[in-house]
């Protein structure tokens, strides 16, 4: 079992990146290997990726998740069914300056291969930071 967290902070206010988070179209903008997501149904998103799986042919793989954006305070939590039990929380904060936002994201997963999970994360949230400061100017 793996729990997992880290943390950016990003140049935009609080608001502003929630906003941009709350949107599940924008999940393809910043997290690696993600082509589409379409929500549907209440907090339901079908996703797409493109994987490049070691020891089997590149391929792109559709399967349904779920997204709850939770206003009250700024987080959204996310989760799929699968082997891995795999969900997480990101949590928007306001950061030291009012234009800057601190954005935390915790992780579970029953994969306990921790390195190229904590690369994710920051893959993850390097994306974040990239998409939305650039979607400012």
């Amino acid at each position: 079992m793996g729990d997992y967290d880290n943390k950016i902070t990003v140049a935009v206010p609080a608001d502003r990146l929630f906003a941009y988070l709350a949107d599940v179209k924008n999940l393809p903008a910043y997290m690696p290997r993600l082509t589409s997501a379409r929500p549907h149904g209440g907090d339901q998103v079908t996703v797409t990726a493109h994987i490049d799986p070691p020891h089997a042919p590149e391929q792109d793989v559709t399967s349904e998740a779920w997204v709850r954006v939770v206003e009250e305070n700024k987080s959204l939590e996310w989760g799929a069914a699968g082997p891995h039990h795999y969900r997480g929380r990101l949590h928007v904060a306001p950061g030291d300056e009012a234009s800057h936002s601190l954005l935390t994201v915790e992780l579970h997963t029953e994969q306990t291969d921790g390195p190229p999970v904590q690369d994710g994360l920051r893959e993850a949230l390097t994306g974040i930071k990239r998409a939305v400061e650039n979607a400012e100017h």
